[in-house]
């Protein structure tokens, strides 16, 4: 496969006359976008914003993010969901970088929503509020998820892609400022340097856990509670093969922007032929049951062994129940021989003094930690809060909450707030591009 992602630099996003790009500036026409995004009879309320770094702006409560694209030969983004079923990984799309396109919900926030700052002591927490975003800030007629903690957000997640894809379009018939390039020969016809260098598997374990369809992230438009762990090409993942559900708490989960940059999928590539063999990417799954995660723990090993990975990169998109399939996966990788590392975020408690991981083993040597989900957060107020703050508080979302005995509401009267990292919108990137960085006592 070989897949060409064109480059277009934003510099500055406007509203305008028509929705184009020039000279770095992507202008956005707000009726335009608005009318296409109340074209689907279940949104019922929408408007458009634009937030830059900087801005002393709160976005609560943020669902999803999507970088805007397009397919060059008329392909959909996001084959299989926003369109018909289609491969991905080959061919050219164009990208819009360095902005994003955030959805936030105008009035009902849920467990696995969050929270992003985009200037102050909130923003270093998550890479978003590095970006330009357009920012959709609307509502739905789904009234029977308003009042339940885990929700499906499916009308506002489904409007935030379409729009970005639509957005993305401003930019199909122009020339890219840059382009990336991203192709793998065969696993089994790599020329004799590269394979003599140690090969490596990336494995990656998206959200998967809820029975119920259409919480979970989708693979093609597939959920992935339905599918056990199987080979993917990088260039899928990068390409739009794989979107965000919508459970998890908001500091693990990984947006549609992470899958579409995926940095150690990228870093992967920049070391492919030259310090190792990137074979590429076993996507497994996160279970509920013990049974379904020790038989997914040996699908991965046994796909890693028949690939003849010398070592994998395991990275899971959650904490709690979902360490044990993190765990159970790098045993087994282990067990066959493969030497593994593991990347993921840990659930240590307010005073980071308990357990990091639900399972633990002595087979665990190698273990990145971007994280504490429990930290607490304190922040100021913010001049202009976009959505509805007291969502945080309301509706249950995962690092937020009414009252506490000791702390108070998290979100005071003055509107500063209190909650745990856990509401922080993909703060702990365990995608492979956290802000944080290690410190030494």
């Amino acid at each position: 496969m070989k897949l060409e992602i064109g480059n277009f630099h934003v510099k500055d996003i406007i509203f305008g006359g028509s929705t184009s790009f020039s000279n770095g500036i992507l202008t956005i026409n707000k009726k335009e976008c608005l009318d296409f995004v109340m074209s689907d009879e279940h949104i019922t309320e929408a408007e458009l914003y634009i937030v830059k770094p900087g801005d002393k702006v709160r976005l609560c409560p943020v669902k999803e993010a999507i970088e805007p694209r397009v397919k060059l030969n008329g392909d959909p983004l996001f084959p299989g969901y926003t369109g018909e079923l289609v491969q991905a990984g080959n061919g050219k799309c164009h990208a819009l970088k360095d902005c994003s396109l955030l959805v936030v919900g105008k009035h009902w926030g849920g467990f696995q929503d969050g929270l992003i700052d985009m200037s102050g002591e909130g923003a270093k927490y998550t890479y978003f509020s590095q970006l330009k975003n357009i920012v959709l800030v609307a509502d739905t007629d789904e009234d029977f998820e308003k009042h339940e903690q885990q929700k499906k957000n499916k009308a506002l997640r489904m409007a935030g892609h379409k729009l970005a894809e639509f957005i993305g379009g401003c930019v199909k018939d122009l020339k890219p400022e840059d382009v990336e390039t991203y192709e793998l020969e065969p696993v089994t016809k790599r020329d004799e340097k590269t394979a003599k260098l140690p090969s490596v598997v990336y494995v990656m374990q998206p959200q998967s856990q809820m029975e119920e369809m259409g919480y979970n992230d989708l693979v093609y438009g597939w959920d992935t509670n339905h599918m056990l762990p199987t080979f993917m090409h990088p260039n899928e993942v990068l390409d739009g093969a794989v979107i965000s559900g919508s459970f998890m708490p908001c500091s693990s989960k990984w947006a549609t922007y992470d899958f579409q940059n995926c940095p150690t999928i990228k870093r992967l590539y920049k070391e492919h032929g030259k310090t190792l063999n990137f074979l590429g990417v076993i996507m497994s799954n996160l279970n509920v049951a013990l049974e379904q995660k020790n038989r997914s723990a040996l699908f991965v090993a046994q796909i890693a062994k028949s690939l003849g990975a010398d070592g994998a990169i395991v990275a899971e998109e959650g904490y709690g129940n979902p360490d044990a399939d993190f765990v159970g996966c790098i045993v087994a990788l282990e067990d066959a021989g493969v030497k593994t590392v593991g990347v993921t975020n840990e659930c240590t408690g307010r005073d980071g003094k308990s357990q990091p991981l639900v399972a633990l083993d002595e087979k665990l040597t190698a273990i990145v930690s971007t994280g504490n989900v429990s930290e607490l957060i304190e922040l100021p107020p913010m001049e202009t809060v976009l959505g509805e703050l007291e969502s945080l508080a309301r509706d249950g979302l995962s690092g937020g909450w009414a009252n506490d005995e000791i702390l108070g509401p998290s979100v005071r009267s003055d509107d500063s707030i209190i909650m745990e990292n856990n509401a922080m919108f993909c703060g702990d990137m365990i995608i492979g591009w956290s802000p944080k960085t290690m410190r030494e006592f």
